[in-house]
This record gives structure tokens, C-alpha cells and sequence, in this order.
């Protein structure tokens, strides 16, 4: 262990901002899967109403 001042103080504060940014690593990957998910889902719920509407109705 560094016997410095500033030894210590990046030996303490390193592990804290290694853990943070892993945090807001997965956080980002979790938030963008999610956005990419409900950008997909849309797409594909307003190609079903498209062609739901193109197709004639049965009861006509």
C-alpha cells in the first residue's frame, strides 16, 4: 500500500469509480436493449396494422 497522500487517495478511490463505471455500463446496455425492444416491437405491431387494413373485410 502507497505510504503518500496522493498514493492513498487514488489507492481509495479507484476501486469506487471502477465499480461505478461497470454500474453505468450495464445500466446503458440495460436502457438501450430496452429502447432497441420497444423500437422493434412498433415496427412490427404497424407492419400487423397495415396489413390488417389492406385486407378485405370477410362480413362485405
Amino acid at each position: 500500500m502507497p505510504e503518500d497522500f496522493w498514493g492513498n487517495a487514488i489507492f481509495s478511490v479507484t476501486p469506487t469509480i471502477v465499480i461505478g463505471l461497470i454500474f453505468w455500463f450495464a445500466m446503458r446496455a440495460i436502457i438501450r436493449a430496452d429502447r432497441s425492444e420497444r423500437e422493434t416491437y412498433s415496427e412490427i405491431e404497424a407492419e400487423e396494422r397495415a396489413r390488417l387494413a389492406a385486407r378485405p373485410d370477410p362480413h362485405e
